[in-house]
């Protein structure tokens, strides 16, 4: 999803496709190191996005804990080793919002990575990023003067858009509550349940405003990279600067695919971090702001994507 929408954002800035390397899942195994160095050695890229990861919601966070731990920081490791191996002088590598406590102050301010405990049902994930995050600032510390490295974070907030996964059990709470309501309806069912309290507040953030983040964050001089962050901090929040309530988040889902049923809450199911909202204020001073100013007009276009490129691909 993230590569994508960069890929689009990198294409409508001018740059030419036929310069751009990408790959399908498929394509390169991202955890095998012999691949990527070989990768590197064929194509030789210049800057490098690292977005793969292994990704989920709660279910599979909670379910999955080591192939989300191990996945990650294999990608991670092997992407950023050859990029110093083969002389990449700039990375962004894509975190998330979960690599900060659970019971961080909010708004979530980048200093608080390491500060407290991590919320328990997505850890596995949150430690691999936090590995990354220290890769990146290691070879930074290690080789960046007499090598020329410059790798930063992004840590973005929740996530959603063209290009998301849909699967019932591994998709995260926007995608799976699409693809549950629109389900619904079609099926005429009553009702609809949702994991947990419904209480836990979210910011969420449309793909693309991510995208136009990552590529000003790629080519922001480092001067005014480093002047907007708290020394030994190196890497950056990127939201949308609203958050919703889980709740209200479904009401706008239900509204915007047309359901008409009933919403229930399972108190029963966990309900992940009670608040997750980043202080964005450091991008902004890098010049960057989303374009997409409400959740509901997001979701709307998310929607039209979901009916376009994913209906049945989860049955």
């Amino acid at each position: 999803m993230v590569g994508s929408a960069i890929l689009r954002n990198l294409i409508s800035e001018g740059h030419p496709r036929d310069l751009l390397l990408t790959l399908e899942r498929g394509e390169l195994d991202l955890t095998n190191q012999l691949a990527v160095t070989s990768f590197f050695e064929r194509e030789k890229p210049d800057q490098v996005y690292i977005a793969a990861a292994k990704v989920g919601g709660i279910l599979a966070n909670s379910s999955y804990p080591a192939d989300f731990l191990y996945t990650n920081l294999m990608i991670q490791a092997n992407i950023i080793h050859a990029s110093f191996c083969h002389g990449v002088k700039k990375i962004v590598l894509l975190g998330s919002s979960c690599i900060y406590p659970r019971a961080a102050p909010q708004p979530i301010r980048e200093e608080a990575l390491l500060s407290g405990t991590l919320e328990p049902t997505n850890e596995a994930y949150a430690i691999a990023k936090i590995a990354g995050i220290k890769l990146c600032e290691s070879y930074n510390r290690q080789f960046g003067k007499t090598h020329g490295l410059d790798y930063r974070g992004i840590m973005p907030t929740n996530l959603y858009g063209p290009g998301d996964n849909y699967h019932p059990e591994e998709s995260h709470v926007i995608p799976g509550l699409i693809n549950r309501f629109h389900e619904a309806k079609v099926k005429g069912l009553p009702k609809v349940s949702i994991w947990g309290t419904g209480e836990p507040r979210r910011e969420f953030l449309h793909v693309d405003d991510l995208a136009s983040a990552c590529v000003k964050i790629m080519n922001a001089p480092r001067a005014s990279f480093e002047r907007c962050l708290p020394r030994g901090v190196n890497h950056v929040n990127v939201g949308s600067g609203c958050e919703v309530t889980i709740r209200a988040l479904a009401e706008i889902i239900s509204r915007v695919v047309g359901y008409q049923g009933a919403i229930v809450f399972d108190s029963s199911k966990p309900d992940g971090t009670p608040r997750k909202w980043l202080d964005s204020s450091r991008v902004h001073l890098l010049g960057w702001n989303p374009k997409i100013d409400s959740l509901e007009k997001g979701l709307t276009l998310a929607y039209r994507d979901y009916l376009d490129n994913h209906v049945g691909e989860s049955a």
